[in-house]
């Protein structure tokens, strides 16, 4: 009977060890396969809800229990199958995708986790293995992105190599974008600034990385394309190197520098550090100077010999400077102004670099003047709205940064109806902030309090920094699970001419 019940426990092992790698191969996944990121998501779903700790509780007394009798593996299995509650299997907004490379990494996680079972049969501890295999899934799921890593490195360069070749065959001018926030809608504007006189490829939305920039190229770049702009992501020093080897840029921007993927790099530091490196190559770089560090960085270009575009919304001496002036933008080059615009809810840094490269690659002041009028919106990048019940909407669900948020919020209090409508923000908080990040949280509701009157607070992750923040203010504080709760909320209390922003929207494998 003894041997009949280890077998049970075992048997719910392997099938807590399926399940569990299947949530966290969906973490690893959503997180762009980045060896550690998996582990760093174990405490904020296990140590993060009364209900998960105390699976969490039970799980470890099963395995310790394990030791002594193998039968109690199953007490291990059972919180491991079932929790964390609220990382589902599945996937509501961010489900699993069987890629090539999610099968690679899998088989991988198994062989490991199968070596240990197979460790505790020749040790005579086949139940206490079963049980650390089941539970230690995410750790395993990580050192499978190790082992992988390199692998895959090496299995995308044919496809990199195939995209240098084109890029030379083409021989389009080359125009980066980086930053830690507005390089999306800078890229948007420059592509629409352009489009009337040359013939433009933009990078997709989120090809901003090593595969993505070189399948960009090899399905998108045709012959006779004039100008490729090319949006450059980065988690670390050397990525935007890599990308500029691919993509050598004639023309690079620096839209911003902030606590944009903070945890990643430690410091902002070391994000200008990351970020600097697309001017190493490019003969033309052009600069947000509203951050005095990348106005030394201009001073540092220009001694190097190279041509720079200082872009402002304050300093009158930069090369172009926009402002908005009663819902009027203003665009000024070398102090002279070049155009006027019906303000299009946009960053006047972004639009001011998106002006520099369109000065530089011979847009004229009478193009530009006409073009600026109908500046794109990028999607789910602070997109207004109305829904056909007259509420107003800000749809920011792609944006998690403190200027971002702030700007909504001037959004917010300017398009809502005034001290007798409702204005109401929805978010999960912003995230990879690192250590400033419920610091950050707390004072996005309070400055929440000074723009809205109802604060819906989703998920779990920033929920005790918002909650904090909104103490002793005059929100109105809602809590729920899911964003389609809050949508719910927002479609049974708000009316006409009240108005909504919706600040961030976490996948869900985010708590």
């Amino acid at each position: 009977m003894a041997g009949l019940a280890t077998t049970v426990a075992v048997a719910a092992c392997v099938i807590a060890i399926v399940l569990a790698d299947l949530r966290w191969l969906r973490v690893a996944q959503r997180e762009h396969y980045l060896f550690g990121s998996t582990s760093s998501f174990v405490s904020r779903w296990w140590f993060g809800r009364k209900a998960n700790i105390s699976l969490f509780s039970i799980a470890f007394a099963g395995i310790v229990l394990s030791s002594i009798l193998p039968e109690a593996a199953v007490i291990a299995a059972g919180p491991v199958a079932l929790g964390p509650l609220g990382l589902g299997v599945r996937g509501r907004t961010s489900p699993l995708v069987w890629t090539r490379r999610l099968k690679t990494l899998a088989l991988v996680v198994v062989t490991l986790q199968a070596l240990g079972i197979l460790l505790g049969v020749v040790s005579g501890s086949v139940a206490l293995a079963a049980a650390l295999m089941a539970a230690l899934s995410p750790t395993f799921v990580d050192a499978g992105l190790l082992i992988t890593g390199s692998w895959e490195k090496r299995q995308i360069a044919t496809f990199v190599d195939q995209a240098r070749r084109r890029l030379r065959d083409v021989s389009p001018t080359v125009v980066a974008i980086t930053g830690s926030y507005g390089k999306t809608s800078t890229k948007g504007y420059i592509a629409h600034l352009l489009g009337s006189t040359r013939t433009v490829l933009a990078t997709p939305a989120s090809f901003n990385n090593r595969a993505g920039l070189s399948r960009a190229v090899n399905e998108h770049l045709v012959p006779g394309t004039d100008v490729f702009i090319a949006e450059m992501g980065t988690y670390g020093a050397g990525e935007i190197a890599e990308l500029c080897e691919i993509a050598t840029p004639e023309i690079a921007v620096l839209t911003a520098i902030g606590p944009v993927h903070l945890e990643r790099f430690g410091s902002e530091e070391a994000i200008l550090r990351a970020k600097v490196e697309i001017f190493d190559k490019a003969n033309v770089c052009v600069l947000n100077v509203d951050d005095e560090r990348l106005a030394k960085e201009a001073t540092r270009l220009a001694a190097a010999g190279k041509t720079v575009w200082r872009c402002s919304s304050q300093a009158e001496e930069s090369d172009v400077r926009v402002v908005v002036e009663a819902g009027e933008m203003i665009v000024v080059h070398l102090r002279e102004i070049i155009a006027s615009a019906p303000e299009p809810n946009a960053s006047p840094t972004n639009v001011a670099c998106a002006v520099a490269v369109a000065l530089e690659l011979g847009v004229g002041d009478v193009d530009l003047s006409g073009l600026l009028a109908n500046l794109p919106v990028a999607p789910h990048r602070q997109e207004i709205t109305k829904t056909a019940k007259g509420v107003v909407v800000i749809d920011d669900t792609y944006n998690a940064n403190p200027a971002s948020v702030q700007r909504g919020l001037e959004l917010l209090e300017r398009l809502g109806r005034g001290e007798g409508g409702r204005r109401a923000v929805v978010t999960p908080g912003m995230v990879e902030l690192g250590q400033m990040q419920a610091v950050a949280n707390e004072e996005f509701a309070r400055g929440a309090a000074l723009s809205a009157t109802d604060l819906v607070v989703v998920g779990h992750t920033n929920r005790k920094a918002l909650l904090d923040g909104s103490r002793g203010t005059s929100l109105n504080v809602v809590t729920v699970d899911e964003l389609p709760e809050a949508v719910q909320w927002v479609r049974s209390n708000l009316e006409t001419d009240d108005a909504v922003f919706y600040a961030n929207d976490l996948p869900d494998h985010f708590p």
